[in-house]
């Protein structure tokens, strides 16, 4: 019984996955940047923010896709700054 597939000879590089994961991070980040303006914008905003950074560190093929989630998510904290300072409280509602 063999557990692994043999040898062939040429060797995949792991780049690909890697592009593909860095790909899914940019979407995430922008959905949930977008997502964000709407609700839990304390959480989902850091969030889009690292994945964001994350994705463009590793080399996306979706660069605008990642700048727009690293922008929502930093347009989410501005809105929430600007929220507490005109209700003077940290949670606020429409």
């Amino acid at each position: 019984m063999q557990l692994t597939a043999p040898a062939t000879g040429r060797t995949e590089a792991p780049a690909p996955a890697r592009t593909r994961d860095a790909d899914g991070m940019a979407v995430a980040s922008f959905i949930l940047g977008l997502l964000g303006l709407l609700v839990l914008n304390l959480f989902l905003g850091p969030i889009a923010i690292a994945l964001a950074a994350v994705s463009l560190w590793r080399g996306t093929a979706r660069r605008g896709r990642a700048y727009l989630g690293l922008a929502l998510g930093v347009a989410d904290l501005a809105v929430l700054l600007i929220a507490i300072q005109v209700s003077h409280t940290v949670s606020w509602s429409l």
